[in-house]
């Protein structure tokens, strides 16, 4: 039946919920295997993006500052409901999108190993090399943390940011799919 496919994909059944776990699952994997790429992440395009349209449309007014979001933040779950809606027929498609969707917005292999790396620093007595590092991690000013500070950093911001860029955002995926899950990082970001 050709009406049954594609509600069962749209969400009207079971098999829909399996979609979005399967392809968060192989995104996850993705993220675990992969990490994020030191250049071209589809994470960093978008705040780059964003940028720019903060520079054309910047104004010292919340009405300017919530068109800005609208723009950015509705753009991307937008452009993600759109292609979720093109591949919603197409269970492996549909899984495919969700696990690219999924690992462009997650970020836990990656946060993990910055804060390996500065434990590891700190383990072996380099609190130069820790706080040389610190500030992929987080935005705190490392010069004047000594090594403890330094670990309490590390572990507030890996806090954060896995509830950021993992917990959130498949959240917001589990509720929505894959326009959850961009327009979740959209904000966040």
């Amino acid at each position: 039946m050709p009406g049954r496919r594609s509600a069962v994909v749209r969400g009207r059944g079971r098999p829909a919920e399996r979609v979005f776990a399967y392809g968060a699952a192989v995104g996850l994997l993705g993220d675990l295997l992969f990490g994020d790429p030191r250049r071209g992440h589809p994470v960093a395009a978008f705040g780059r993006a964003a940028t720019a349209v903060e520079r054309r449309l910047w104004r010292d007014h919340r009405g300017w500052g919530a068109l800005h979001t609208a723009v950015c933040a509705g753009g991307a779950a937008g452009v993600a409901a759109l292609a979720a809606r093109g591949v919603r027929d197409h269970r492996t498609a549909s899984v495919a999108l969700t696990a690219a969707t999924t690992w462009a917005v997650v970020g836990g292999t990656s946060l993990g190993r910055e804060a390996r790396a500065i434990g590891a620093a700190l383990t072996a007595g380099d609190v130069e090399r820790a706080r040389e590092r610190l500030p992929r991690l987080c935005g705190r000013d490392p010069r004047a943390l000594d090594g403890q500070q330094i670990a309490r950093a590390v572990v507030e911001s890996v806090a954060e940011n896995t509830s950021d860029a993992v917990v959130g955002a498949l959240v917001w995926g589990a509720v929505a799919g894959v326009p959850g899950l961009a327009g979740f990082r959209a904000v966040n970001t």
